[in-house]
Formats: structure tokens, C-alpha cells, sequence
């Protein structure tokens, strides 16, 4: 025992040397390199001091085994070299990373209409101008087989009509022949089928009481106000609703500071009226309009990431807030017993968003059915303008995104022309007098979007369109 200690107080006493810092080289290979071999010689043969350093070496400091974590190998383990190598590969890093987010695009410039698809069109048409203040801008026909390889289809023939609500602007599409199947019966709020368009209100109990009077059919069983704890949607009123073919609608409105600006400023009348994209007729208070536009059109997805690397990195729309909700009211609202949702808001530089909605319960929200088609109830297409239609359709084929226009071999959208009037609003707002390239996909849960560049590009248009102006 006791000479263990002693042999123990003599290695503390007579610290292990540590090896020298190599002299400046180009190579590890060098002459300090070569020098350990013969340092470690004299340190198992000579007595336990201070090695002898080699001529041309630097003095030898010897450190303390148990203070490792002082010495300046500990910081650059790769000798100093590699650690400005490795400093500098970080910053390249960085620049690079910078260079390509100033040098990119957003592929989208703005949200344009919403599209649904109706079974009666003069209907719809009705209970959107009588039951709901949209105003009727423009109406379309096509002649058969037009529109077939817009929409993946044969031998259509399509009926449309473009309805304005302050800024915003949807259309109602009905085809003629070749008629598709109704919104099923048992569909729910979180299946992924699942989408609706956010109508602004000033007014939610004055909004609620005229669809009432209306009967409309609920979806929500009231109009419900999100609770305080949510710092996020804390405040906000909702309801949901159905037109006569089933289609999900929502009114909702925004306490001050939630949401755009613009719906405080619209709701109190301090929006200009060339910014609602309608001159005022004389007489009519802007505070007294009860429906003032679309914040927004939501869709259900399965996976946010998976939703986020299509909309975000594929498309380049920004991220523009989101929130968890979950609770009795949200329960309420979507009429889903367990309802806790993920939600996600995306924008591009103009129109309405596109928010993600993510049950993260319940479980058992159906996917869209393989054997869907463009002329289905349910097929909903949201317009994106974008800055290049065919380089975006070039890579979106390259991503594996699911098409549903048909394409030449050539496989862009070149061949596939929409006639400007089939998309006024955004023709209007653009300047452009001319055919459009455009062609419609479909995101990672199957709803679809009509991408259209709108600038002129010559070839055949896949739309010839008879319009009247009412």
C-alpha cells in the first residue's frame, strides 16, 4: 500500500511532458512530425524530466495531464491549419447559402381566384350573389374538348363564372358534359379532401343572424370565439357553413391586432376604394359592407414538413404565422370530437393566403380517393401567378409532382394557353391582354393548383371562351 503511494506522489510530482508544437509546415508530414517518435524514446529510457528538445525546436512547456481543457490543442484538435480551414469552409458556407437566397425567386407572385367546381351553376350563382354579397364579374363557356388538356380530361365542356368580393375573386366551374361525382355524404372537416375559403366580416353576430334567416346548413354548431390562452388565434370568431352542393365555407372575423390590417381598415371604412378593385357606388358607407373579402383558403394536410416542401421551397410562398388550436370551441367549430390542429399560414406578395391544417388529432382523416378527377365536387384549384410557367413546370416533373393537365413530350407548358378573360381579376391586375400559359397540379395530399403565367406566349389556347359582361 504504501508503495503504491509513493510511487503515486512521485508521478505527481513529475508531470508527463507533452509533445512540442510543430514548427510551421505544409505538410503534417514534417520534420516535427518525424521528431515524435525519437521524443517518446527519451521518454520511456531517460529519468522522468523534461525531455531534451531537439535543435531548432521551440522551448517544450510541459502541461498538466488533468488540464487538458487549458491547452490550445483542446480548441483546435486539428492543428491550427485545419481550424481556419474549417472556419473558413463555414463562412463559404454562409455565403453561399446567402448568394442563392438573393439570387432565387419566389415562384409565385400572387393567390389569385379560388376555383369550385358545381354541379348548377345558376344555383351557385344564386346563393353566392343573393345569400353572400359576391358580385358577378364575368361569365365563360368553352366549346368541347377545349379544356381537356387543361384539366386531364375528354371531351368536356365547361361552363364558368368569376364572382368579386371586395379585393378577392372565385370562379364556379360546371361541366357540361362529362359530369363528375357529388361531395360524399359523409365528408368530414379532416379529411384531406378537405378545403374552404375564410370570408371577412365586420360584423360576426349581424354576419351569423342573415345566413340564419337563410338556412343555411351548419357545419359549426355556432359561431365560436377562440379562447384567450391562445396568444396566437386568442380572440377570433368563426363559423362554418355549406353551400347547396356541400362546398365548406367559413366567415370569420378578427379582433384589433389578429390578422391583415386591411380587414380593420376595410371594416371602418379607411380603405381606399380603388384598393377594393371597385369604384363606390355614390350613397354607400364602406363601414356598413358586413362581408368584406377572403383572408384566406384552407386546405387539410396530412404533414406539415412534407406540405411546407412543396408550398415553401418548391413554389417560394413565406411563411406567415401559425398556431395550435385545440379545446371545446375548436370542437365546436369543425364539428370534430378531439379536434387539436396544427395550422400553418402561407403568402405570396399579393391575394389571399393559403393556410395548412394539420389534425394532429384525431386520427383517421381520409385521403383523396386515387380515382378522383378534375370534374369532382370536390376538386377545388386555387390560381397561383408565376413568374415563369414553363421553367416551374420543368421542375415541378423533376420533383414528382402529380399533374393533372396532359403535356406534349416535350413536357412543359408551352402547349397549354388560358384565354385571359377565363381569369379577369388577375388579367386586370396584371395589364395583360393576351393568352396566358397555364397548367394545373397537384400538391403531397391532392389539392389542386392552376399555375398561370400571365404574359404573352405564343400557341393555341386550350380555353376559347365566349364572354358576357353583366
Amino acid at each position: 500500500m504504501h508503495v503504491v503511494v509513493r510511487k503515486f506522489a512521485r508521478a505527481r510530482q513529475h508531470p508527463t511532458p507533452r509533445l512540442p508544437e510543430p514548427p510551421p509546415s505544409l505538410s503534417i508530414r514534417g520534420e516535427a512530425a518525424r521528431a515524435r517518435p525519437a521524443f517518446r524514446r527519451n521518454v520511456r529510457r531517460g529519468p522522468r524530466t523534461a525531455p531534451r528538445r531537439a535543435e531548432g525546436s521551440p522551448p517544450c512547456q510541459p502541461w498538466l495531464s488533468e488540464h487538458c481543457a487549458s491547452e490550445p490543442g483542446a480548441l483546435f484538435p486539428c492543428g491550427e491549419q485545419n481550424a481556419l480551414w474549417a472556419l473558413g469552409a463555414k463562412v463559404s458556407l454562409v455565403l453561399l447559402s446567402l448568394v442563392i437566397s438573393l439570387s432565387s425567386k419566389a415562384a409565385v407572385l400572387e393567390v389569385g381566384a379560388v376555383g369550385l367546381t358545381v354541379g348548377d351553376l345558376d344555383r351557385e350563382v344564386e346563393f353566392f350573389t343573393k345569400v353572400l354579397p359576391f358580385e358577378k364579374v364575368s361569365e365563360t363557356s368553352t366549346v368541347v374538348g377545349a379544356a381537356d388538356e387543361l384539366f386531364g380530361l375528354s371531351a368536356t365542356q365547361l361552363r364558368g363564372v368569376e364572382l368579386r368580393l371586395g379585393e378577392e375573386f372565385i370562379t364556379l366551374t360546371e361541366h357540361f358534359t362529362n359530369k363528375g361525382r357529388p361531395i360524399p355524404a359523409d365528408s368530414r372537416s379532416f379529411d384531406h379532401w378537405f378545403q374552404h375559403i375564410a370570408i371577412v366580416v365586420r360584423d360576426m353576430d349581424a354576419a351569423y343572424e342573415q345566413l340564419r334567416r337563410s338556412k343555411v346548413k351548419h357545419v359549426s354548431t355556432a359561431p365560436q370565439t377562440l379562447p384567450a390562452w391562445n396568444k396566437d388565434a386568442g380572440g377570433i370568431k368563426a363559423f362554418y357553413f355549406r353551400d347547396p352542393e356541400d362546398h365548406v365555407l367559413e366567415i370569420i372575423w378578427f379582433p384589433p391586432g389578429k390578422g391583415d390590417p386591411k380587414w380593420q381598415q376595410r371594416a371602418a371604412g379607411t380603405l381606399p376604394a380603388e384598393r377594393a378593385g371597385r369604384s363606390r357606388p355614390a350613397g354607400e358607407d364602406a363601414a356598413s359592407t358586413l362581408f368584406l373579402g377572403i383572408d384566406h383558403t384552407a386546405i387539410v394536410v396530412g404533414d406539415t414538413d412534407r406540405s411546407l416542401a412543396f408550398y415553401r421551397d418548391a413554389l417560394g410562398m413565406k411563411v406567415a404565422g401559425g398556431a395550435e388550436n385545440y379545446g371545446v370551441e375548436q370542437e365546436h367549430l369543425n364539428q370534430v370530437f378531439g379536434a387539436r390542429l396544427r395550422i400553418t399560414a402561407l403568402r405570396a406578395e399579393r391575394g389571399p393566403g393559403i393556410e395548412f391544417l394539420e389534425y394532429i388529432t384525431p386520427p383517421g382523416g381520409r385521403p383523396l380517393p386515387a380515382e378522383a378527377k378534375a370534374n369532382d365536387l370536390v376538386f377545388w384549384r386555387t390560381r397561383l401567378s408565376v413568374e415563369d410557367g414553363t421553367k416551374l413546370a420543368q421542375a415541378l416533373r423533376g420533383r414528382g409532382v402529380r399533374f393533372v393537365s396532359k403535356f406534349t413530350p416535350k413536357g412543359d407548358a408551352s402547349s397549354l394557353r388560358l384565354n385571359p378573360s377565363t381569369d379577369r381579376g388577375l388579367r386586370a391586375r396584371e395589364g395583360r391582354q393576351d393568352a396566358c400559359p397555364t397548367f394545373i397540379v397537384r400538391d403531397p395530399d391532392g389539392h389542386a393548383l392552376q399555375l398561370i403565367e400571365p404574359r404573352s406566349s405564343g400557341g393555341n389556347e386550350a380555353l376559347t371562351s365566349q364572354t358576357r359582361k353583366e
